[in-house]
């Protein structure tokens, strides 16, 4: 009994730790998404600023080509997070569902003196 009891907790707890690290992934998207806003805000103030649109231009603002750099590495990253997001998601929901099957295996078996627990007497033949 007490080893059911205990598969069920590390069971539980590999659920709460897939759940966290999905959260902390959907988070730092979330976060990098922002910056990569922020960033693509600054560009055309910058832009507006100069006047200068065109990235090939000799004039374009320096300041301009590395914020626009560190946008499409801030969104390329976020690809990659949203790859192991929609994994560690699988995860999460392949151990919640054995969370399940392992609770209703332990509801569902006979106690320790070989009789169910929903019948008296151990009658589990009769209906």
């Amino acid at each position: 009994m007490k080893s059911r009891d205990t598969a069920i907790r590390v069971k539980q707890h590999a659920v709460d730790e897939k759940s966290r690290k999905v959260e902390d992934l959907e988070r730092i998207i979330r976060e990098f998404d922002q910056m990569a806003s922020d960033l693509e805000r600054q560009i055309q103030l910058e832009e507006d600023r100069t006047g200068v649109r065109d990235r090939g231009h000799f004039s374009y603002s320096t300041f301009a080509k590395a914020a626009a750099q560190r946008r499409d590495n801030l969104r390329q990253s976020t690809e990659g997070l949203r790859e192991k997001l929609a994994a560690a998601v699988r995860e999460r929901d392949d151990t919640v569902e054995q969370l399940s099957r392992a609770a209703q295996q332990m509801e569902g078996r006979d106690d320790p003196r070989g009789h169910r627990r929903d019948r008296p007497f151990g009658l589990t033949a009769l209906r």
